[in-house]
């Protein structure tokens, strides 16, 4: 695999986390940036630990 194909896939998994982060009322900017470095890492344990935060209530 390319370099520049490599960097396209870690940018679609980054912005996948971040919608999936906030998805939990979680902060995205901080689940994309975290997923840069760690790519699927960052993945399972958004998934696997992370549970959903209660948001404000209306």
């Amino acid at each position: 695999m390319h370099a520049q194909e490599y960097a396209v896939g870690l940018g679609t998994l980054a912005l996948l986390n971040a919608g999936l982060a906030q998805s939990k009322n979680r902060s995205g900017l901080l689940w994309f940036l975290l997923s840069l470095p760690l790519g699927p890492v960052a993945t399972f344990f958004l998934v696997a630990f992370c549970d959903r935060v209660p948001g404000p209530r209306p």
